[in-house]
Order: C-alpha cells, then sequence, then structure tokens
C-alpha cells in the first residue's frame, strides 16, 4: 500500500501567480483599512501640539475680534483695539494694517516689521481679549447642541457649558476632538478623566467649529 504526500497547492497555478495573488491580497488589506479608519482604528490621532494648549494661539481674527498690544520696551505704543469691518486696525506711528484672517503670532511678526526700526526691544505682544465662535459638543453630556465661545475655551471648559458629562454613560478617558481645517479630518483623542482628578493640568483649547464628542462606556 503506497501512501502519497501532497502539498498544499491550488491546481494549476504557478508560484508566481500565487506571489502576484498574495501582492494583491496586501494591497487590497491596505485599501480597506484607509476606507474604513472610523472601524478599523487604522488611524492614529495627531500629536496634540503646544498652540493646542494655548489660548487662541492659532485662532484666526476676525471682524468685531478685541486684541490687546502691548510694547514691553515702548509702553506709549500699547493699545487695545476692536478689528473694524474692513478687518483693519489702526497704529500710532504707522498707520493702518490688516488683522482679521491672521493669527495672533503672525500679526505679531507683521507688526514688529512695522516698527523695526523704532523699537530697542524687539518684542510685542497681540492678546486676544474677546471673541465670538461655535463649537459643538455631542455625545454622552446632559444638552448636547452648539456652544458660543466667548473667551479662550478648552474642550473640558465646552463639555461644562453642555451641561456636563452625563456621569451614568461617558467615557471620559476617549473624548475626542474633530478638526475640518486644511487637508484630512482630525481626529484628537483626550483624557479627560485626568484633567478631572489632577494627574494632568493640560487643557486643550478648541478653534471655530470644532466638535467636542464624549462617547459611552462599554460595559
Amino acid at each position: 500500500m503506497k501512501i502519497h504526500t501532497t502539498k498544499c497547492q491550488v491546481a494549476g497555478v504557478s508560484s508566481e501567480d500565487r506571489s502576484n495573488w498574495i501582492k494583491a491580497l496586501a494591497k487590497l488589506s491596505v485599501l480597506a483599512c484607509v476606507v474604513v479608519v472610523p472601524l478599523s482604528g487604522c488611524t492614529t490621532a495627531p500629536p496634540i501640539l503646544p498652540d493646542d494648549l494655548t489660548p487662541y494661539s492659532s485662532v484666526k481674527l476676525t471682524e468685531g475680534d478685541t486684541l490687546s498690544i502691548t510694547f514691553p520696551g515702548s509702553p506709549d505704543l500699547n493699545t487695545a483695539q476692536r478689528i473694524r469691518r474692513d478687518g483693519k486696525i489702526d497704529l500710532k506711528t504707522v498707520g493702518e494694517i490688516q488683522a482679521a484672517g491672521k493669527t495672533p503670532k503672525e500679526l505679531e511678526k507683521d507688526i514688529l516689521k512695522l516698527y523695526e526700526k523704532d523699537l530697542l526691544l524687539k518684542e510685542v505682544s497681540v492678546i486676544l481679549q474677546s471673541t465670538s465662535y461655535p463649537v459643538y459638543v455631542t455625545g454622552s453630556v446632559m444638552h448636547p447642541g452648539k456652544v458660543m465661545a466667548e473667551r479662550p475655551i478648552s474642550a473640558l471648559e465646552a463639555i461644562m457649558e453642555a451641561g456636563g458629562f452625563d456621569n451614568a454613560k461617558a467615557n471620559l478617558r476617549k473624548v475626542v476632538v474633530l478638526r475640518k481645517e486644511e487637508g484630512p479630518l482630525k481626529q484628537y483623542k483626550l483624557d479627560l478623566k485626568s484633567v478631572l482628578v489632577g494627574k494632568s493640568k493640560q487643557l486643550f483649547y478648541l478653534k471655530p467649529n470644532d466638535i467636542v464628542y464624549v462617547p459611552e462606556k462599554v460595559f
């Protein structure tokens, strides 16, 4: 009685064809990962940068915003102004300058260029004192919906403005902030439980139209 051994092989398929088939499957897997990112978890959250932890540092200025502009070496130039409808402000000795559409940091650089020859201390500070823009809070909170921010507002503060967490359901360790700027939608993951119990002092500041999502606990 003869015992025949067989190799695991698809009839009529060469080893080269099998190799190409495996490569095709690999590409298909990568494509599937891209298409179903929200379900498969194939994406990684973008890093939280220092600007995200600083109020208004990267929020673009708009008409009606009130600015405080200070010159540490030349206090006589200090001023507080509201951005006009044309998007400009008026500064001593140099005249009008476009402010709307820029971040406070960008405006600081532009002002320094205008005063470059007049300042002994090459330093200026632009602080956004008041503004108004919408953010949205949804998920396991008491009153989901739009929150109008009239001051620097963090994700935690926005949730408090929405009535606070639903303590029976909210998963505070996996709060998500969705942000749509230039490029793809960004998803920042926050552990607000650590902030509430004092293990972290980092407050994530929101930009206009950010969406804060508080997921439910998985039991």
